[in-house]
């Protein structure tokens, strides 16, 4: 007798990490997942950074050799190359997406939010490639767009492509997009605590230990990263925030009503433009960049991130006339280019645009009352969070946001006031409820999850999936049916024409019955098609799906039972390793 060879050590070790993988797997797809959550949040946070890192490299590198002084310093460049530049960078981004399909146009926060919402966090990299690329063209180039939204698409992006390639559950890659974005504006604003508030409160709308760990580390991990790379420098660090006196809360509240009809205008245009203009993307695209480049001949500071221009607000080195300009010019450019399509983000421009409308809202109230007026720089910072909690529809991101760009506790109170009668205003005398929803609900998207499909997208089908069952064929003996039933299943999926699911208990109730008749005989095959007994309608459903996508697949077919199949088009001849009935998740649902 040959002895049986041992299997190459290479391929021992390819074992031995299948078989753990395949563990990891089926431990994520339970609710309870924390311990490897917080792994792949840490990985996760880390990659989303370094990709952040890469694309800001890819934008500051090109504009220091372009521009005098600084990376920001679009208002040194001569007038002709403002209307020049724009013009240039709207074209190579025209040709960028007239190259590629429409369905990798899709760009943005919104765009994240569609893919959690509709597809259970699957981000394409075609999209991913256009959003990187397109959007460090937009800034290079001086559009008038911010980055902070191709930068949570690159996050959410890169963690998504880490589930997918490691073909991880997909109630798991929701968290993992949300670790993404959240070390993403972390590694953007340098606010690690303003990632996590983001992530939960816009993102994945939902608060959960098992969500806020690996969230909490993978944006700790972001912030590390971009401190080490590009310094703990903060935008409003060191700025002369206080707060005069209590007889200032009137008035902040009226600035509060002030930023909330800014902020109702910001997103009503950008819906108008979204919906007009030429159909070609190339056309939209020029039309952006000439726009763009004629309001910067006259307004140079709408160009680029304008982070210098709210310096020199927050110094009150800007004054009144110029402030409501700059207002004015940059709302309509940057309506009007995100409208058209421009790969950009908007979160930038929502704080420029805060911190210029806070600029003239000091202005004015240190003319008023010079004696109780705080200085320029407090007003610019709840300009800053109050546009930004009122277009985004997210309060407490906000908050956190302007907390960890200012480092300074006074600031708590007057914001919280601020944001909150923006947010209110903007939503119940506006009607707005955010840019976002209002993006998705023009593509006619889904914008929320209820709480069924909540709960149901954080389960994965292997974690609730009955793998005691066996197989047999419509025709079987008695001694078959007999040895069948010594496993104790508890379905039986039967092999036919049509196949369907029985009851074990069912086949035990006919046997018994068999063998109390007296003329029976044990020769004579049992057709289980005509057996008296419940026959449940099958379809299949890929192992890593999670509930939620279970109740779809039965929904759409009206099916009563799955087969779960680790083939990602299962089929008839794909092994089944467990059965999911829709009392299965009803009953998961109720408890």
């Amino acid at each position: 007798m040959t002895p049986t060879r041992k299997p190459p050590f290479k391929q021992s070790l390819q074992q031995l990490w299948q078989h753990n993988i395949d563990k990891f797997r089926h431990q994520l797809a339970y609710q309870e997942a924390l311990p490897q959550l917080t792994i792949l949040g840490l990985i996760s946070g880390i990659l989303a950074a370094l990709v952040i890192v890469l694309f800001r490299y890819a934008i500051d590198w090109p504009l220091s050799k372009l521009l005098p002084g600084d990376s920001e310093n679009f208002e040194a460049l001569a007038s002709h190359w403002r209307l020049i530049l724009p013009l240039a960078g709207a074209l190579a981004i025209g040709i960028l997406l007239n190259g590629v399909s429409k369905a990798h146009r899709a760009i943005s926060v919104s765009h994240v939010l569609d893919r959690l919402h509709n597809h259970q966090g699957q981000l394409p990299m075609g999209n991913i490639l256009v959003q990187f690329f397109g959007g460090a063209l937009c800034l290079i180039t001086g559009q008038s767009v911010g980055r902070e939204g191709p930068a949570v698409h690159l996050g959410a992006g890169a963690a998504s492509q880490l589930g997918q390639y490691f073909k991880l559950p997909n109630n798991s890659l929701r968290t993992l997009a949300g670790c993404g974005v959240a070390a993403a504006i972390a590694a953007s604003f340098n606010t690690p605590m303003a990632g996590v508030i983001f992530a939960m409160e816009v993102v994945l709308m939902e608060y959960t230990i098992a969500g806020f760990i690996p969230v909490i580390l993978a944006s700790v991990s972001g912030a590390a990263i971009s401190q080490m790379v590009f310094g703990q420098d903060s935008l409003l660090a060191g700025a002369n925030i206080q707060m005069n006196s209590l007889w200032e809360i009137p008035y902040m509240a009226f600035a509060g009503l002030v930023i909330a009809a800014c902020a109702a205008i910001y997103i009503k245009l950008q819906y108008y433009f979204q919906h007009s203009g030429p159909k070609s993307i190339m056309a939209r695209l020029v039309a952006a960049g000439a726009v763009t480049g004629i309001v910067a001949l006259f307004v140079p500071q709408v160009m680029g991130l304008g982070y210098d221009t709210v310096s020199l607000a927050m110094q009150g080195k800007i004054g009144l006339n110029l402030l409501m300009i700059i207002i004015a010019s940059k709302l309509f450019v940057t309506t009007f280019s995100l409208g058209m399509g421009m790969p950009g983000g908007l979160i930038g421009p929502s704080l420029f645009i805060g911190a210029c409308i806070g600029g003239v809202i000091s202005v004015i109230g240190s003319t008023l009352a010079p004696e109780y007026a705080a200085s320029s720089g407090f007003y610019v910072a709840l300009g800053m969070a109050a546009m930004m909690g009122a277009i985004l529809n997210a309060p407490l991101a906000a908050l956190m946001t302007i907390i960890e760009l200012t480092y300074n506790p006074n600031i708590i109170f007057p914001s919280m006031l601020v944001i909150v009668v923006s947010c209110f205003a903007t939503r119940q005398f506006f009607g707005c409820e955010g840019i976002f929803q209002m993006q998705l609900q023009a593509a006619g998207k889904k914008t929320s999850s209820g709480p069924a499909q909540q709960i149901l997208s954080r389960v994965g089908v292997r974690s609730v999936m009955n793998t005691a069952f066996a197989s047999c064929a419509t025709s079987i003996s008695h001694s078959a049916a007999v040895h069948l039933l010594l496993n104790q299943p508890l379905w039986i999926i039967v092999e036919g024409n049509n196949r369907y699911l029985l009851r074990a208990a069912d086949l035990a109730q006919h046997l018994s019955l068999l063998d109390a008749e007296e003329n029976f005989e044990e020769s004579e095959l049992i057709q289980l098609d005509d057996i008296p007994a419940r026959r449940l309608s099958l379809a299949y459903v890929q192992d890593r799906a999670n509930l939620f996508e279970a109740l779809q697949t039965l929904s759409k077919g009206n099916f009563e039972a799955l087969c779960v199949t680790k083939l990602a088009q299962p089929s008839t001849d794909a092994p089944v390793l467990g059965i999911i009935t829709a009392e299965t998740i009803s009953n998961y649902y109720r408890i």
